[in-house]
């Protein structure tokens, strides 16, 4: 689902809260190490959002929030802040090129740059959670 997260209505709060979950409280960030994504550089997207950051002359960068139950891809275009909102269970992250991940939701997707170790722990780290999220299968009892 993507939403315009410029202003802060609480019927988009309650939406993004719904589909992912509330944030995390601050010490469940810490004992996490952190729960945002440095400053990704975004190479590609679906044509929805492509048209977005298409609207001004910046650099086209996101950023990446873990949630409890998803993650949220934010990124700006011209004076509005946008939110892909993603639950694990839509999540899909491919690695094709060697320096660039690819986010799936749906019929959304955004392709991100991967050069900094940084960005490669944060993706292994939100991979991880997923796992560790995941509800026990027939076959592990």
């Amino acid at each position: 689902m993507l939403l315009n997260v410029s202003y802060n209505r609480s019927e988009i709060t309650q939406k993004i809260d719904r589909e992912v979950g509330k944030p995390f409280t601050l010490k469940e960030r810490w004992a996490m190490g952190g729960i945002g994504s440095p400053k990704l550089f975004i190479t590609a997207a679906s044509i929805e959002i492509r048209n977005l950051l298409l609207l001004d002359n910046n650099i086209d960068c996101c950023n990446i929030e873990l949630r409890p139950k998803g993650i949220i891809v934010g990124f700006r275009s011209l004076l509005d802040s946008y939110a892909l909102i993603i639950p694990f269970y839509k999540l899909a992250i491919y690695k094709g090129a060697p320096a660039v991940y690819s986010i799936y939701r749906d019929n959304h997707f955004v392709k991100v740059k991967s050069d900094t170790k940084a960005v490669q722990k944060f993706f292994r780290k939100v991979l991880d959670y997923k796992t560790d999220q995941k509800p026990t299968s027939i076959e592990d009892l």
